[in-house]
């Protein structure tokens, strides 16, 4: 089995396949040898648990899920990989590698046709640019995933796990605290990567909730007034619902007021609870 953490047999084997990296796509591959084993702990607790991979670079990752879980079935959207990908894999019989954006695949049918009877888990060292859409297409869409474990930018980590209502919280924070409950698991410093990125990083954990953290009679209403309230995060609740839902001011501080808040208050002082009673407020204020 090739070992992945060692510099100069990885250069030995991307100069092999004449690969480089891709700034467009993100790449930084995990060099740090106790970095993905620890992630791949993380993952799942039952051997017999099937995984999905997203972006496994030259399969560093890959290879610690495959020797800890049934099946894993990997999405690599960069087609140079699949050969590195081959080589690297070769002693993985339950390793099943496809070519093509995860934002474009039918995961529903993925999980029925691979993973047929197992609980499955996503598992992943996500570039930074697409870390917001990936996350948000793996909950949003009722997928029957046990939990989401990732490693993204610290900057994003502290956002996601922030507490809904805390000065940290945004959008994506109520979206993912709404589907899940997010944790910290452990840093990875800039210099576990090659090449390394200019900031650190740190794995979280999603673990999926059976039902929605609050009830709503509206969920894309609901949805919608979250990205109203923190499309514009310097402005007042008030204001920025109103503009961001094209509603009149004196309706939105109306159903503010009944909600016992002042009209100065701000979106990031909201929890999920006081979006959902929002939501159903300005619903039946304009009939």
């Amino acid at each position: 089995m090739t070992n992945l953490s060692d510099i100069g047999s990885i250069r030995e084997l991307l100069a092999r396949h004449q690969f480089s990296f891709s700034k467009s796509l993100g790449q930084n591959f995990l060099v740090n040898p106790s970095v993905c084993p620890r992630m791949a702990d993380a993952c799942a607790r039952a051997h017999t648990q099937g995984v999905i991979e997203i972006g496994p670079g030259i399969g560093v990752l890959t290879q610690e899920l495959a020797q800890r879980f049934e099946k894993v079935v990997c999405f690599e959207l960069d087609s140079r990989l699949l050969p590195v990908l081959d080589e690297t894999l070769s002693d993985f019989q339950n390793v099943s590698v496809r070519n093509g954006d995860i934002l474009k695949a039918d995961l529903a049918d993925v999980i029925r046709s691979e993973f047929s009877g197992m609980r499955v888990s996503v598992c992943a060292n996500l570039p930074y640019y697409i870390t917001s859409p990936i996350l948000m297409f793996l909950l949003e869409n009722g997928l029957p995933l046990s939990c989401v474990t990732v490693m993204v930018q610290k900057e994003a980590a502290d956002r996601i796990c922030a507490q809904p209502g805390s000065r940290l919280s945004g959008a994506l924070t109520a979206a993912v605290h709404y589907y899940a409950v997010p944790e910290k698991l452990f840093s990875v410093s800039r210099g576990s990567f090659m090449p390394a990125p200019k900031v650190d990083s740190t794995v979280i954990r999603l673990t999926v909730r059976e039902r929605p953290a609050v009830e709503t009679s509206d969920e894309q209403a609901f949805f919608r007034l979250i990205a109203a309230a923190f499309g514009q995060r310097r402005k007042t609740a008030a204001n920025s619902v109103s503009a961001g839902l094209g509603l009149p001011k004196p309706l939105v501080e109306q159903a503010l007021s009944e909600l016992g808040f002042s009209p100065n208050v701000r979106a990031e002082t909201f929890t999920l609870e006081d979006f959902a009673a929002l939501s159903e407020a300005l619903q039946r204020l304009r009939g």
